[in-house]
Protein backbone atom coordinates (compact mmCIF):
# COMPACT_ATOMS: atom_id res chain seq x y z
CA UNK A 1 0.00 0.00 0.00
CA UNK A 2 2.78 2.45 0.78
CA UNK A 3 4.04 1.58 -2.55
CA UNK A 4 1.10 2.56 -4.19
CA UNK A 5 0.61 5.36 -2.40
CA UNK A 6 4.06 6.89 -3.36
CA UNK A 7 3.01 6.18 -7.25
CA UNK A 8 -0.28 7.95 -6.62
CA UNK A 9 1.24 11.11 -5.10
CA UNK A 10 5.07 11.29 -7.34
CA UNK A 11 3.02 10.10 -10.49
CA UNK A 12 4.88 12.66 -12.76
CA UNK A 13 8.30 12.67 -11.44
CA UNK A 14 7.89 8.12 -11.67
CA UNK A 15 6.81 8.68 -14.99
CA UNK A 16 9.51 11.38 -16.02
CA UNK A 17 12.14 8.91 -14.75
CA UNK A 18 10.40 5.52 -16.28
CA UNK A 19 10.63 7.54 -19.78
CA UNK A 20 14.55 8.56 -19.40
CA UNK A 21 15.13 5.05 -18.16
CA UNK A 22 13.22 3.56 -21.32
CA UNK A 23 15.16 5.22 -23.64
CA UNK A 24 18.50 4.32 -22.18
CA UNK A 25 17.45 0.93 -21.63
CA UNK A 26 16.43 0.19 -25.39
CA UNK A 27 19.86 2.06 -26.27
CA UNK A 28 21.68 0.15 -24.70
CA UNK A 29 20.24 -2.77 -26.40
CA UNK A 30 21.76 -2.28 -30.05
CA UNK A 31 18.67 -2.86 -31.52
CA UNK A 32 19.45 -2.94 -35.72
CA UNK A 33 17.19 0.31 -37.90
CA UNK A 34 14.35 -2.62 -37.93
CA UNK A 35 13.47 -2.65 -34.10
CA UNK A 36 13.68 0.69 -34.10
CA UNK A 37 11.29 1.73 -37.11
CA UNK A 38 8.92 -0.82 -34.46
CA UNK A 39 9.33 1.66 -31.84
CA UNK A 40 8.97 4.98 -33.74
CA UNK A 41 5.83 3.05 -35.14
CA UNK A 42 4.22 2.51 -31.97
CA UNK A 43 5.02 5.44 -30.55
CA UNK A 44 3.59 7.57 -33.49
CA UNK A 45 0.18 5.66 -33.03
CA UNK A 46 -0.08 4.57 -29.01
CA UNK A 47 0.48 8.77 -28.16
CA UNK A 48 -2.11 10.32 -30.45
CA UNK A 49 -4.62 7.41 -29.09
CA UNK A 50 -3.55 8.44 -25.70
CA UNK A 51 -3.67 11.86 -26.04
CA UNK A 52 -7.16 11.78 -27.92
CA UNK A 53 -8.87 9.85 -25.01
CA UNK A 54 -7.10 11.72 -22.17
CA UNK A 55 -8.80 14.81 -23.75
CA UNK A 56 -12.04 13.86 -24.19
CA UNK A 57 -12.58 12.73 -20.91
CA UNK A 58 -11.81 16.06 -19.60
CA UNK A 59 -13.84 17.05 -22.34
CA UNK A 60 -17.08 15.79 -21.05
CA UNK A 61 -16.40 17.07 -17.59
CA UNK A 62 -16.90 20.65 -19.66
CA UNK A 63 -20.17 22.48 -20.61
CA UNK A 64 -19.15 23.59 -23.94
CA UNK A 65 -22.10 26.61 -23.30
CA UNK A 66 -19.69 28.16 -20.70
CA UNK A 67 -16.77 28.15 -23.09
CA UNK A 68 -16.64 32.08 -24.31
CA UNK A 69 -13.65 34.52 -24.56
CA UNK A 70 -12.83 36.56 -21.65
CA UNK A 71 -11.18 39.00 -20.44
CA UNK A 72 -7.98 37.31 -19.31
CA UNK A 73 -7.87 35.09 -22.21
CA UNK A 74 -7.29 38.39 -24.51
CA UNK A 75 -4.52 39.39 -22.17
CA UNK A 76 -2.33 36.09 -22.55
CA UNK A 77 -3.38 35.86 -26.15
CA UNK A 78 -1.96 39.47 -26.33
CA UNK A 79 1.21 38.12 -24.70
CA UNK A 80 2.02 35.45 -26.49
CA UNK A 81 1.31 37.01 -30.29
CA UNK A 82 2.84 40.52 -28.96
CA UNK A 83 6.29 38.93 -27.63
CA UNK A 84 6.49 36.27 -30.53
CA UNK A 85 5.59 39.80 -33.41
CA UNK A 86 8.70 41.46 -31.29
CA UNK A 87 10.96 38.57 -31.54
CA UNK A 88 9.93 38.56 -35.38
CA UNK A 89 10.90 41.86 -35.91
CA UNK A 90 14.22 41.96 -34.38
CA UNK A 91 15.39 38.91 -36.82
CA UNK A 92 13.92 41.07 -39.37
CA UNK A 93 16.03 44.22 -38.54
CA UNK A 94 18.98 41.93 -37.81
CA UNK A 95 18.63 39.01 -39.82
CA UNK A 96 22.48 37.94 -39.17
CA UNK A 97 22.30 37.92 -35.85
CA UNK A 98 24.82 35.86 -33.89
CA UNK A 99 22.13 34.59 -31.73
CA UNK A 100 19.54 33.75 -34.10
CA UNK A 101 18.73 30.20 -33.28
CA UNK A 102 18.12 31.23 -29.40
CA UNK A 103 16.14 34.32 -30.36
CA UNK A 104 13.56 31.78 -32.01
CA UNK A 105 14.04 29.43 -29.50
CA UNK A 106 12.59 31.54 -27.36
CA UNK A 107 10.16 32.59 -29.70
CA UNK A 108 8.54 28.80 -30.66
CA UNK A 109 8.09 28.83 -26.27
CA UNK A 110 6.41 31.88 -26.18
CA UNK A 111 3.95 30.85 -29.18
CA UNK A 112 3.68 27.31 -28.90
CA UNK A 113 -0.18 26.80 -27.52
CA UNK A 114 -1.09 25.50 -24.42
CA UNK A 115 -0.14 22.44 -23.82
CA UNK A 116 -3.26 19.17 -24.32
CA UNK A 117 -2.52 17.96 -20.75
CA UNK A 118 -3.26 21.32 -19.15
CA UNK A 119 -6.86 20.96 -18.84
CA UNK A 120 -6.00 17.43 -16.75
CA UNK A 121 -3.25 19.37 -13.99
CA UNK A 122 -5.63 22.55 -14.02
CA UNK A 123 -8.67 20.04 -12.51
CA UNK A 124 -5.74 18.86 -10.35
CA UNK A 125 -4.57 21.59 -8.65
CA UNK A 126 -8.56 22.91 -8.40
CA UNK A 127 -8.72 25.55 -11.25
CA UNK A 128 -11.07 26.52 -14.07
CA UNK A 129 -10.76 23.50 -16.68
CA UNK A 130 -13.50 25.11 -18.65
CA UNK A 131 -11.58 28.47 -19.05
CA UNK A 132 -8.25 26.36 -19.72
CA UNK A 133 -10.49 24.15 -22.28
CA UNK A 134 -11.23 27.76 -24.36
CA UNK A 135 -8.29 29.32 -24.31
CA UNK A 136 -6.21 25.81 -25.73
CA UNK A 137 -8.74 26.36 -28.58
CA UNK A 138 -8.32 29.90 -28.78
CA UNK A 139 -4.23 29.84 -29.04
CA UNK A 140 -4.36 26.96 -31.54
CA UNK A 141 -6.23 28.91 -33.34
CA UNK A 142 -4.33 32.04 -33.02
CA UNK A 143 -0.89 30.46 -33.73
CA UNK A 144 -2.32 29.03 -36.67
CA UNK A 145 -2.62 32.62 -38.05
CA UNK A 146 0.28 34.36 -36.58
CA UNK A 147 3.25 31.83 -37.64
CA UNK A 148 2.13 31.88 -40.70
CA UNK A 149 2.24 35.03 -41.49
CA UNK A 150 5.35 36.08 -40.07
CA UNK A 151 7.70 33.10 -39.94
CA UNK A 152 7.83 33.08 -43.96
CA UNK A 153 9.36 36.42 -43.51
CA UNK A 154 12.00 35.12 -41.68
CA UNK A 155 12.67 31.93 -42.98
CA UNK A 156 11.14 32.07 -46.84
CA UNK A 157 10.12 28.41 -48.21
CA UNK A 158 8.84 29.23 -51.51
CA UNK A 159 6.54 26.04 -51.25
CA UNK A 160 4.93 27.43 -47.96
CA UNK A 161 2.35 29.83 -48.54
CA UNK A 162 0.01 31.14 -45.73
CA UNK A 163 -2.53 28.30 -46.98
CA UNK A 164 -0.24 26.19 -47.29
CA UNK A 165 1.20 26.40 -43.93
CA UNK A 166 -2.00 27.18 -42.10
CA UNK A 167 -3.62 24.02 -43.40
CA UNK A 168 -0.63 21.88 -41.65
CA UNK A 169 -0.83 23.86 -38.49
CA UNK A 170 -5.12 23.06 -38.64
CA UNK A 171 -3.56 19.34 -39.42
CA UNK A 172 -2.08 19.11 -36.64
CA UNK A 173 -4.27 20.52 -34.32
CA UNK A 174 -7.73 19.57 -35.44
CA UNK A 175 -7.24 15.76 -34.76
CA UNK A 176 -5.63 16.24 -31.19
CA UNK A 177 -7.25 18.84 -30.10
CA UNK A 178 -10.67 19.79 -31.49
CA UNK A 179 -11.70 16.12 -33.04
CA UNK A 180 -12.16 15.04 -29.14
CA UNK A 181 -14.38 17.96 -28.11
CA UNK A 182 -16.34 17.53 -30.60
CA UNK A 183 -16.93 13.95 -29.50
CA UNK A 184 -17.37 14.88 -26.31
CA UNK A 185 -19.94 17.28 -27.08
CA UNK A 186 -22.04 14.38 -29.21
CA UNK A 187 -21.58 11.88 -26.39
CA UNK A 188 -23.00 14.25 -23.87
CA UNK A 189 -25.59 15.09 -26.02
CA UNK A 190 -26.80 12.27 -27.33
CA UNK A 191 -25.44 9.36 -25.32
CA UNK A 192 -26.03 10.30 -21.78
CA UNK A 193 -25.82 7.33 -20.13
CA UNK A 194 -22.55 6.97 -21.46
CA UNK A 195 -21.11 10.59 -20.42
CA UNK A 196 -22.48 9.99 -17.34
CA UNK A 197 -20.13 6.61 -16.67
CA UNK A 198 -17.27 8.48 -18.44
CA UNK A 199 -17.55 11.34 -16.02
CA UNK A 200 -17.01 8.53 -13.21
CA UNK A 201 -13.83 7.70 -14.19
CA UNK A 202 -12.51 10.92 -12.21
CA UNK A 203 -8.57 10.24 -12.58
CA UNK A 204 -8.58 8.14 -15.71
CA UNK A 205 -7.27 11.41 -17.89
CA UNK A 206 -4.45 12.31 -15.03
CA UNK A 207 -3.12 8.38 -15.48
CA UNK A 208 -3.32 8.17 -18.95
CA UNK A 209 -1.37 11.74 -19.55
CA UNK A 210 1.43 10.28 -17.03
CA UNK A 211 1.68 7.18 -19.53
CA UNK A 212 2.18 9.81 -22.35
CA UNK A 213 4.51 11.61 -20.37
CA UNK A 214 6.68 8.99 -19.93
CA UNK A 215 6.62 8.15 -23.63
CA UNK A 216 6.97 11.92 -24.55
CA UNK A 217 10.36 12.27 -22.18
CA UNK A 218 11.63 9.01 -24.01
CA UNK A 219 11.38 11.02 -27.07
CA UNK A 220 12.69 14.36 -25.68
CA UNK A 221 15.46 12.67 -24.27
CA UNK A 222 16.56 10.41 -27.78
CA UNK A 223 16.16 13.96 -29.53
CA UNK A 224 18.51 15.72 -27.34
CA UNK A 225 21.13 12.81 -27.14
CA UNK A 226 20.98 12.32 -30.66
CA UNK A 227 20.57 16.06 -32.10
CA UNK A 228 23.60 17.86 -33.93
CA UNK A 229 23.67 20.83 -32.06
CA UNK A 230 26.30 22.22 -30.93
CA UNK A 231 26.90 21.52 -26.71
CA UNK A 232 27.23 25.46 -26.18
CA UNK A 233 23.48 25.93 -28.36
CA UNK A 234 22.12 23.03 -26.16
CA UNK A 235 23.41 25.01 -22.95
CA UNK A 236 21.68 28.25 -24.63
CA UNK A 237 18.54 26.89 -25.46
CA UNK A 238 18.42 25.31 -22.31
CA UNK A 239 18.97 28.59 -20.69
CA UNK A 240 16.04 29.82 -23.03
CA UNK A 241 13.26 27.63 -22.38
CA UNK A 242 13.87 27.80 -18.84
CA UNK A 243 13.60 31.74 -18.66
CA UNK A 244 10.80 31.35 -20.88
CA UNK A 245 9.18 28.92 -18.76
CA UNK A 246 9.60 30.84 -15.88
CA UNK A 247 8.22 34.36 -16.81
CA UNK A 248 5.05 32.41 -18.05
CA UNK A 249 4.23 30.75 -15.34
CA UNK A 250 4.95 33.69 -13.45
CA UNK A 251 2.71 36.30 -15.69
CA UNK A 252 0.06 33.70 -16.80
CA UNK A 253 -0.12 33.48 -12.65
CA UNK A 254 -0.45 37.78 -12.14
CA UNK A 255 -2.93 38.10 -14.75
CA UNK A 256 -4.93 35.11 -13.57
CA UNK A 257 -4.78 36.05 -10.27
CA UNK A 258 -6.62 39.54 -11.60
CA UNK A 259 -9.54 37.03 -12.50
CA UNK A 260 -9.50 35.01 -9.89
CA UNK A 261 -8.26 32.25 -11.47
CA UNK A 262 -4.60 31.78 -10.42
CA UNK A 263 -4.24 28.34 -11.46
CA UNK A 264 -5.84 28.56 -14.72
CA UNK A 265 -3.59 31.45 -15.62
CA UNK A 266 -0.20 30.11 -15.49
CA UNK A 267 -1.11 26.65 -16.70
CA UNK A 268 -2.72 28.36 -20.14
CA UNK A 269 0.43 30.68 -19.84
CA UNK A 270 3.21 28.42 -18.78
CA UNK A 271 2.32 25.00 -19.52
CA UNK A 272 2.90 24.21 -23.58
CA UNK A 273 2.06 21.19 -26.22
CA UNK A 274 5.93 21.01 -26.39
CA UNK A 275 5.59 18.02 -29.29
CA UNK A 276 3.97 20.87 -31.86
CA UNK A 277 7.08 23.32 -30.83
CA UNK A 278 9.28 20.57 -31.81
CA UNK A 279 7.40 20.41 -34.92
CA UNK A 280 7.23 23.79 -35.34
CA UNK A 281 10.70 24.58 -35.20
CA UNK A 282 11.69 21.31 -37.86
CA UNK A 283 8.97 22.59 -40.26
CA UNK A 284 9.44 26.55 -40.19
CA UNK A 285 12.70 27.29 -38.42
CA UNK A 286 16.16 26.57 -38.19
CA UNK A 287 15.50 23.09 -37.33
CA UNK A 288 18.53 23.53 -34.42
CA UNK A 289 16.23 25.87 -32.40
CA UNK A 290 13.50 22.80 -32.13
CA UNK A 291 15.65 21.30 -29.49
CA UNK A 292 14.07 24.02 -27.04
CA UNK A 293 10.85 22.48 -27.19
CA UNK A 294 12.48 19.45 -25.44
CA UNK A 295 14.14 21.21 -22.60
CA UNK A 296 10.92 23.14 -21.56
CA UNK A 297 9.18 19.95 -21.37
CA UNK A 298 11.70 18.78 -19.04
CA UNK A 299 11.10 22.14 -16.93
CA UNK A 300 7.33 22.75 -17.10
CA UNK A 301 6.84 19.00 -15.65
CA UNK A 302 9.08 19.64 -13.15
CA UNK A 303 7.32 22.30 -11.89
CA UNK A 304 3.93 20.87 -12.14
CA UNK A 305 5.12 18.36 -10.16
CA UNK A 306 6.25 20.85 -7.44
CA UNK A 307 2.58 22.39 -7.77
CA UNK A 308 0.90 19.32 -7.31
CA UNK A 309 3.20 18.05 -4.11
CA UNK A 310 2.23 21.42 -2.87
CA UNK A 311 -1.35 20.83 -3.26
CA UNK A 312 -1.08 17.37 -1.68
CA UNK A 313 0.44 19.06 1.47
CA UNK A 314 -2.18 21.78 1.02
CA UNK A 315 -4.85 19.22 1.02
CA UNK A 316 -3.53 17.03 3.86
CA UNK A 317 -2.78 20.45 6.56
CA UNK A 318 -6.64 21.04 5.49
CA UNK A 319 -7.81 17.34 6.41
CA UNK A 320 -6.04 17.89 9.56
CA UNK A 321 -7.33 21.05 10.15
CA UNK A 322 -10.91 19.47 10.15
Amino acid sequence: MNFLRFLKNWTLPVAMLVGALSYWGYASLSLGPASRAVAAKTVDIVQPILIFTMLFLSYCKVDPKQIRLSRWHVWLLGFQVISFSLLSGVLLLFPHLSGQVLVEGAMLCLICPTATAAIVVTAKLGGDATGLTGYTIFISLATALVVPLLVPLIHPHPGLTFGHSLLMILGKVFPMLILPFFAAVFVRRFLPALHSRVLACRDLAFYLWAVALAIAIAVTVRSIVHSDVAWGYQVGLAAVSLVCCALQFWLGRQIGRRYGLPISGAQALGQKNTVFAIWMGYTFMTPVASVVGGFYSVWHNLYNSYQLYQKRKADARAGDAR
